[in-house]
């Protein structure tokens, strides 16, 4: 039986994360990480950049994403 690599703490989590990471972390879909991506910031999207044609995002980023749509939901 093979070993699964999970990311599901921050800690598990590598300083520049991919879609596979991002959509482990957070219980959706790869496909689903690729909206996000194609979404502006501004309108809720992932903060990424381009490394040829992939998508990677740096950890800090992600993790002020996520803290800005709890506050979010929070005052809703």
């Amino acid at each position: 039986m093979q070993n699964k690599r999970e990311f599901t703490t921050w800690d598990s989590l590598p300083d520049t994360l991919t879609a596979k990471h991002i959509a482990q972390f957070l219980g959706i879909s790869r496909r689903r990480v690729y909206e996000l991506f194609q979404i502006h910031v501004s309108h809720g999207g992932i903060p990424n950049f381009s490394i040829g044609a992939s998508k990677r995002v740096d950890k800090e980023d992600f993790k002020q994403w996520r803290n800005k749509l709890k506050e979010k939901s929070s005052v809703s």
